[in-house]
């Protein structure tokens, strides 16, 4: 049951994301734009290895989680 409840929860915080992203993109311009971001372009070759922006995104998940967890005690 606990399981379901937490898929559910997810499932809309994910629809949540996807409407925030849709209708106010500029509100994550930076993400992907960071110092510590690697991008290498060349003629038919383009990489790409958000570095920091892996690391911030975690960062805020990993607090956001703690902070959850903690609420629910």
């Amino acid at each position: 049951m606990e399981v379901g409840k937490a898929l559910l929860f997810l499932g809309v915080l994910l629809v949540l994301l996807g409407l925030v992203l849709l209708y106010f993109p500029k509100l994550f311009f930076w993400f992907g734009h960071l110092p510590g971001d690697i991008r290498i372009e060349r003629e038919g070759l383009r990489v790409y290895i958000p570095l920091t922006s892996a690391l911030v995104l975690s960062l805020l998940l990993t607090l956001l989680w703690n902070l959850l967890g903690l609420l629910r005690r």
